[in-house]
């Protein structure tokens, strides 16, 4: 008996501040529910952000009064929708944010959250160097969300370079791996569809990445193509380069269905990397 799931990714572009985010996610939230979305996936971040060029600037606040996450949670009561918030911006402490995305449930209650666990520090090329962790704490715990419709793990961005972390979340049971980002167009055009791909095959599970699209205002770019990808790896939905929302159905039962072709998860074994001077014993 098919479980069909209707969800819907909004591909926002980066925006300056909080109130210009939810004017450009709000619309296409309530596009979504209109076409018929029972669970929206937003990108990272999309409660706002900027760049000095080598660190992002979020615009943050603290968790209990965050206008992005309480207007969100409003929508989420009204229209009676399932919402991933990819992530936004919140205080902590010495001075630093935390990048943290959150499960909302249709009647507006945070189900949990997870905080980005790997932060993006990397060269890409002298003018192309960007350090997360000068203003981000890391996050230190994986998350899965039991909601009334399937098993959602949680991951961000650079996160999706960590198969480990996706392979644990498909052994707690996820059936949907999600990866909101705010992808670099650079690193977006060598390795996202691949990164998107790989991990639904090898976790045989559907990978749901909401994806910003657009110039982030203050420096860098984010590449677009919000993914869904199905558990034998094929894209059921591309955002494409431009703002919008994509639609897809899931059959959540292709996920038990392509473990039984392929279970690679239950053939998962111990092992331990040899010295180079030992030797095998037949």
């Amino acid at each position: 008996m098919p479980r069909p799931l209707n969800i819907a990714c909004l591909q926002t572009r980066p925006m300056p501040t909080m109130e210009s985010a939810l004017a450009e996610v709000l619309p296409m939230a309530e596009a979504a529910v209109l076409a018929g979305a029972q669970m929206l996936f937003l990108p990272e971040y999309c409660g706002g952000l900027n760049s000095d060029g080598v660190r992002l600037c979020p615009p943050s606040q603290a968790e209990h009064v965050h206008l992005v996450l309480s207007q969100l949670r409003s929508f989420a009561a009204e229209r009676q929708v399932w919402v991933n918030i990819g992530s936004v911006a919140i205080n902590g402490s010495d001075g630093k944010i935390i990048n943290r995305g959150y499960m909302v449930d249709p009647k507006g209650d945070i189900l949990g959250s997870y905080d980005k666990i790997h932060l993006f520090d990397v060269d890409l090329s002298e003018d192309a160097v960007y350090r997360e962790s000068d203003t981000v704490a890391p996050g230190s715990r994986a998350r899965i969300y039991d909601t009334a419709l399937c098993k959602v793990g949680h991951t961000i961005c650079y996160d999706l370079r960590f198969p480990g972390l996706f392979r644990d979340l498909a052994h707690a049971g996820a059936e949907i791996l999600c990866c909101p980002a705010a992808f670099t167009k650079t690193t977006g055009q060598a390795h996202w569809h691949v990164l998107n791909r790989a991990r639904a095959i090898e976790n045989t599970a559907f990978v749901v990445s909401p994806c910003a699209v657009g110039p982030v205002p203050g420096g860098g770019a984010s590449y677009g193509h919000s993914l869904v990808i199905n558990p034998w790896g094929e894209i059921l939905a591309d955002g494409g380069d431009i703002p919008g929302v994509i639609h897809a159905q899931l059959d959540l039962d292709l996920v038990q269905a392509t473990a039984a072709r392929v279970p690679s998860l239950r053939h998962d074994r111990p092992y331990k990397l040899a010295d180079s001077k030992e030797k095998d014993v037949a």
